[in-house]
């Protein structure tokens, strides 16, 4: 395999952890390419190691063996701030807990990664602006998260992860505390953000063809939504199929 291309490019890639006397093998020589701009859906049980590949591709996580890629760098060659920067820029992430701080506003919210990644004070107003117009939240941007649904939470966490615009996105069963049809709602406003053209959440479109990654246990949401599907099952592969 090569990096030229790939968002993300693993290669036999481990993760073990020691628990007592036991070795636990939650990614065992792993390898995997995604490529920019590809739809990627993680389908496994639960401790099949797919949230844990999701981790290491997003740098939270070092691996026991083995590389990872991410737009052609070695994520382990990096320094740390190097590669909080590339967390902060390249990478934004949604998880299946929405992780609001509940004393700030969704406006405070969203603008957090702003402050964290040291942008001008004087362009943030106008970026949390843009990631709010994108999940329909602008309208919500003074109310704390206990004024909100749980579908609203969860859009307005991928507004977070929108605000640095990032190319790739990592999404960690996303609609895991959602009913249905909230579900759909988000995994269709994510669908806006990867396919060129395809529609954004205001309705406008969007052009910059994200890659995504998302980890769901649902393989009717994965097979609906994804231009591949990678079963995982302990820890390696188990079988690949493309929409």
């Amino acid at each position: 395999m090569t990096t030229n291309g790939a968002a993300f490019q693993a290669i036999e890639v481990s993760r073990h952890y020691t628990m007592g006397d036991a070795v636990v093998r939650a990614v065992d020589r792993l390898s995997l390419e995604i490529a920019r701009g590809e739809y990627v859906a993680l389908l496994g049980a639960s401790g099949s190691g797919k949230s844990t590949l999701l981790n290491l591709l997003a740098g939270l996580d070092r691996p026991t063996s083995g590389a990872i890629f991410a737009n052609g760098r070695d994520i382990g060659a990096m320094s740390g701030e190097e590669l909080a920067r590339h967390r902060n820029l390249t990478v934004g992430m949604v998880f299946q807990a929405f992780q609001l701080l509940p004393k700030m506003t969704l406006e405070e919210n969203v603008e957090l990664p702003l402050r964290l990644g040291e942008t001008p004070r004087a362009e943030r107003p106008a970026r949390v602006r843009e990631a709010l117009d994108r999940v329909l939240l602008s309208a919500r941007r003074a109310h704390h998260p206990s004024q909100l649904s749980g579908g609203e939470q969860q859009r307005a966490a991928i507004a977070r992860a929108l605000v640095n615009r990032p190319s790739i996105l990592l999404a960690d069963e996303p609609t895991g505390n959602l009913d249905s049809k909230t579900g759909e709602e988000i995994l269709q406003l994510i669908e806006g953000l990867h396919r060129p053209g395809g529609g954004s959440a205001s309705g406008a479109g969007t052009s910059e063809g994200m890659t995504v990654v998302l980890v769901t246990h649902e393989q009717g949401l994965a097979e609906r939504f994804a231009d591949r599907i990678v079963t995982i099952s302990d820890g390696r592969i188990e079988r690949e199929e493309r929409r």
